[in-house]
């Protein structure tokens, strides 16, 4: 969300450049600036990506490991569910394989979990007995495809992402087992992130399914190797994702009086829309496509359907930006005699990231050989794309470039099984493997991470509170 882009860290970037997206944004988040940067100069990130890194054979032990699964057998599970897509919530050959190949390293699959048919959960099964006080390690595995017009595609890579987690979280779990350590480590398999309704990610949290992680990882295709600086932001905006159902009356389309015609209704809901955005902040943006239109020409449609993203880049706001969208379907039903159903069916939020996680897994993904590096920190946003889990757990996306092509396109989906593909992939498992291992075996760096997420989170608040206060709803007077 580029109206975080305030949040890099001070010591990257010249404070000229830090700036929030909007003025208003800007102008309420100055306090908030002011002591995010303090508590980013007091963690030394510089100091500390030095001591991670620094020669371990013991770290390195655990990053070959995730090495050779992934040329042994990972790439090829990958490549397997690249050219074998499935839909969001349809996944089930993908989960199929992916559990099984768990089972085979030792973990205990549960699939169906949070009333989501392809939801998974695997916990290791450790064989020797240790203590499960923590440190409690999560890795997010995903595998649902795109939907195109041509079919089901892997057009954002998710086929590998899933063979990505295995091989950290086996490569990890292994190694606390083989040297009696302490600790926990889980799987989660999150349908559907292309699609909602449900949003898995937010049903499964909301089940209580990722309660007691300390950190999770996941990793994303991508044409670059970045990470995000340290705040709160998403990818895509903050999102409603919002159907509007008009319900009509048929008639012959000779006698249309008879009727009442949901299809007008529909096409006055885009013209509302169109008409109140210049009172609409332009940061807004008010996305939707037809999704039932009528069955016949020949009979006034007595049903058609909208389907929305409504998107800002604070909540606070986008909640005035749906009250408007909202307006104009109740307006577009009164004026042509139908009705309308509002269903909210998702939302996705800001997340939270945190610098000591991020720098520490870039500095990995640099040292493992990533390419198409990018200097400067992106902007900061969760490492999921729901906000409900970012905001309560810490944790990093890896994004080593593993394409030379933009995500959701058919180019992206043909480098999934080449080799710049590959590449990126075992970059990213190896990088995750190194940061899972220091979090595991370093409960001073786990404790430093665990209060950077807490200092940001109580500066999300202020700062969400002083946009409350900020946006101010014009007083509109009766008429005379």
């Amino acid at each position: 969300m580029q109206k975080i882009s305030f949040l890099l860290l001070t010591f990257l970037l010249p404070c000229s450049v830090l700036a929030q997206e909007t003025p208003t944004e800007r102008q309420a988040a100055r306090d908030v600036i002011a002591k995010l940067n303090s508590l980013e100069k007091s963690l030394d990130i510089p100091g500390l990506v030095a001591k991670l890194t620094a020669p371990d054979p013991e770290r390195d032990k655990v990053v070959a490991r995730a090495k050779h699964l992934m040329d042994s057998e990972m790439l090829a599970l990958g490549d397997q569910i690249t050219r074998d897509p499935e839909i969001g919530f349809k996944e089930e050959r993908a989960v199929r394989v992916l559990t099984e190949r768990l089972k085979q390293h030792g973990f205990e699959p549960e699939i169906g979990i949070a009333e989501l048919r392809t939801a998974f959960i695997a916990r290791y099964r450790r064989k020797v007995q240790v203590s499960d006080s923590g440190p409690h390690l999560g890795v997010i595995v995903e595998y649902d495809a795109l939907r195109g017009t041509k079919g089901p595609f892997h057009g954002d890579q998710h086929s590998t992402q899933g063979p990505i987690g295995l091989a950290a979280a086996i490569a990890i779990a292994e190694y606390l087992d083989a040297n009696k350590l302490p600790g926990t480590v889980t799987v989660f398999g999150t349908p559907g992130e292309e699609m909602m309704p449900p949003v898995a990610k937010a049903a499964m949290f909301d089940a209580g399914v990722f309660k007691g992680m300390d950190i999770i990882v996941r990793s994303h295709s991508t044409s670059a190797t970045t990470r995000p600086a340290p705040g709160f932001g998403t990818c895509c905006l903050n999102i409603d994702g919002v159907k509007y159902t008009f319900s009509g009356a048929p008639a012959h389309q000779m006698t249309p009086w008879e009727g009442r015609n949901a299809l007008e209704a529909v096409i006055h809901l885009f013209n509302n829309i169109d008409s109140v955005r210049s009172s609409i902040r332009p940061e807004a943006r008010i996305q939707g496509v037809i999704t039932e239109g009528g069955a016949a020409p020949n009979v006034v449609p007595d049903r058609t359907a909208a389907d929305f993203y409504i998107r800002y880049p604070d909540e606070v706001y986008l909640r005035q930006v749906r009250q408007f969208v909202d307006e104009a379907a109740k307006a577009a039903a009164l004026s042509t005699g139908t009705k309308v159903k509002i269903d909210n069916y998702g939302r996705l939020r800001d997340g939270i990231s945190v610098a000591t996680l991020a720098e520490p897994a870039f500095a990995y993904m640099k040292m493992y050989g990533a390419t198409g590096v990018q200097p400067e920190p992106g902007k900061p946003q969760g490492f999921e794309e729901t906000g409900t889990v970012s905001r309560e757990i810490p944790g990093i996306g890896f994004s080593a470039k593993t394409s030379n092509a933009a995500n959701h396109t058919y180019e992206m989906e043909s480098d999934a099984v080449a080799s710049v593909g590959h590449n990126g992939f075992v970059t990213d498992a190896q990088a995750m493997a190194a940061l899972l291992f220091d979090a595991a075996t370093r409960p001073d760096y786990l404790k430093q991470v665990k209060a950077e997420f807490a200092g940001i989170k109580t500066l999300f608040d202020e700062y969400q509170a002083a946009l409350e206060k900020t946006y101010r709803v014009p007083s509109v007077p009766d008429p005379e």
